[in-house]
Formats: C-alpha cells, sequence, structure tokens
C-alpha cells in the first residue's frame, strides 16, 4: 500500500448496466491466513455481542469493537479501538492488507480515546472467516494487541442478460488500449491512501430526492457472454439530473473513460473513494478540492448503458463495497 499527500492522481473506475472495465481492474482480495499476535496482553478473546456491535477485551484497558461479526460479500465494517490512555501506532491488518485507523475522539467520553477504520469486504472476497488483527503502543512503548475472527457470507447477487453495443463487449484493439489504460489508472488510485481524513461526517446518496439504488453485485450476461459482477449502485434519472459529492474530498479523476463514460473519482481520505459514472457533463476538474453536496456533474448515458442512470461506486482500501453502506454509517460517522 502507498500512502501520498498529493494533490491529484489520475484515476477511474467500473462501467454500468455491466461492469467491463472491470475485466481490466478486478482486484481479487486473498484470505488472510490466522497468525499469532505477540504482546503482554491475551489477544482473540470471545466476542460479546452488544447491540450490533461485537466487542473484543483486548486487556489493559483497551477493546476491539466490529460493527458487525460476519457479514455479505460487499460489504463495509465498521471497526474502533478504545482506550482510557494514549495509544501510538494504531493499525490493523485484514486479508493480507494494511488497514489505516484514524483518531476520532470528538465524542468519546472524557478519558477515552478512539481509533477508527473500515473494514471493506470486497465483492469477491472468498466465503469463509479471516482475522483482523490489529495492534499499537502505549506511552510507555508496550505493545497492545487484539484480534477478531471476521466471518464473510457468499452474498445473493442476481444475473440478468443484457444487449449492448457489440464494441463495449468485444472492443477493437484501440478501444481495448484505451480500456487497458483505464485499469492501470484506476489500479493505480485505489491503491493510493491519503493519510488524511477528508470527510466530516455523514455521506449522502449523491442525487437529490433519492435513497437508494440497485444492481450491486448483479452477474451480467452480455451479448451472451459473461461478465464481471456489477460493482456500483446505479440511479436511473433524467440527462441532466445534478450529481452531488458523496462527502467533502479531492477530485483525483475527472475524465472520458471508454466504459464508465464521463466519470468523476473523489478521493475522501484513508482509502476511501467514491467513483460517478456516465455523466452528460463534468462540472470539476482533477486536483479541486470539493464539499459535501457539491455538484460534480450531470446524469447522463455515455459509455456503456442501456439508458441515462448514474453508476456511484465506492472503493475503501481497494475493496469494492456496496456504496450505500457508508450512508447506513451516518450516525456513527456523524458523532466524529
Amino acid at each position: 500500500m502507498r500512502f501520498t499527500n498529493s494533490l491529484g492522481i489520475s484515476a477511474a473506475r467500473c462501467g454500468i448496466v455491466c461492469a467491463a472495465l472491470l475485466c481490466a481492474t478486478r482486484f481479487l482480495a486473498t484470505a488472510a491466513q490466522p497468525g499469532t499476535a505477540q504482546t503482554k496482553q491475551q489477544t482473540s478473546r470471545k466476542a460479546v455481542a452488544t447491540s450490533t456491535w461485537s466487542k473484543y477485551d483486548c486487556g489493559d484497558g483497551v477493546e476491539l469493537r466490529v460493527s458487525a461479526a460476519s457479514a455479505s460479500q460487499g460489504s463495509l465494517l465498521l471497526v474502533e479501538v478504545r482506550s482510557g490512555k494514549p495509544l501510538t501506532a494504531v493499525a490493523g491488518s485484514w486479508t493480507d492488507k494494511d488497514i489505516p485507523f484514524w483518531q476520532a475522539n470528538a465524542a468519546a467520553a472524557k478519558g477515552t480515546y478512539r481509533w477508527r477504520a473500515f473494514l471493506g469486504l470486497d465483492l469477491e472476497l472468498a466465503a469463509g472467516e479471516y482475522k483482523l488483527s490489529v495492534s499499537g503502543k502505549s506511552d510507555a512503548g508496550e505493545a497492545v494487541a487484539c484480534a477478531a475472527t471476521i466471518g464473510v457470507r457468499a452474498g445473493k447477487f442476481a444475473t440478468e442478460k443484457l444487449t449492448v453495443a457489440p464494441n463495449f463487449v468485444e472492443p477493437n484493439p484501440e478501444q481495448l488500449a484505451k480500456a487497458q489504460e483505464d485499469g492501470r489508472k484506476l489500479r493505480e488510485i485505489f491503491a493510493t491512501v491519503t493519510p488524511e481524513t477528508l470527510w466530516t461526517g455523514r455521506f449522502r446518496v449523491p442525487l437529490d430526492g433519492v435513497k437508494t439504488g440497485g444492481n450491486f453485485g448483479k452477474r451480467r450476461v452480455l451479448n451472451g457472454h459473461p461478465n464481471s459482477p456489477h460493482t456500483g449502485v446505479d440511479f436511473p434519472a433524467p440527462t441532466g439530473t445534478p450529481v452531488h459529492a458523496a462527502q467533502r474530498g479531492r477530485v483525483v479523476l475527472a475524465e472520458l473513460l471508454y466504459y464508465s463514460g464521463n466519470t468523476v473519482v473523489v478521493d475522501h481520505g484513508w482509502g476511501v473513494y467514491t467513483l460517478y459514472g456516465h455523466f452528460s457533463e463534468i462540472d470539476v476538474k482533477s486536483g479541486e478540492m470539493v464539499d459535501s453536496g457539491a455538484i460534480l456533474g450531470k446524469v447522463g448515458a455515455t459509455g456503456r448503458v442501456t439508458g441515462p442512470h448514474l453508476h456511484w461506486g465506492l472503493t475503501v482500501d481497494r475493496a469494492r463495497v456496496n456504496a450505500l453502506q457508508i450512508v447506513a454509517l451516518g450516525k456513527e460517522l456523524a458523532a466524529e
């Protein structure tokens, strides 16, 4: 994983009514193998479910909390470390990937310190149990470590058959080269983590007056050819409908991509990216900081589509997850 504070990075994302860009940009998560944390405290203690959170006693006044002990493919979880004393170097590991934590103390009780992280269960992560490991150090330099086992259930995703323009299923060499370059940009940006919280509070749905969308995870058969799963949420809307930023962040891509058409990608910090596809027009530029609700562009039907709509994607630490789930965490994020 590469960390950066750069102001602009080129990137893009999967397509729409199919997700063929994913052919060039599929990120296959690898199951993490259980390990043994070395620390003075006991680790991997039995979880005690309280409300919707699972809690793990890490010893020495430190507690690990996970918003759910299990979830299906494509889900987003919130992880929290609570301590009665300051900690440093708080970090996590999940499916062989580093999980970055940020400090979130605004709503903590006096004398309580909190660090948080998002845990993305990739759309194609194999069902099973995976170990989440968390570590840190006390002011005295003593190691603090804890672990939790997170169950991943197979998602229940429908399959649908669609007919699209032939060049979007079997592109010619020039078109294929463009799609592959788009995929390279996408991989580059999603492998980059800005070590800063750019968002402030709740995430929102990018269309006004809309609360939900569909098609996330659907398996697509395009012109008779099986294709990659659909990695975003679709919102049908008339051409020209304003599209708003889901939260504050930095625009890192604003350009035409082969499959997703006119596309905008926003970096929200800590490996959290939202993607907006198929615009009729783009109203922002790469490198521009935008506030939550800022207009990024307008709904359209560019790229591979069957009609005007917004394709909204969410990638968290390279895991492709259902964007609506970060909206569902609004109460928790607002409490920061």
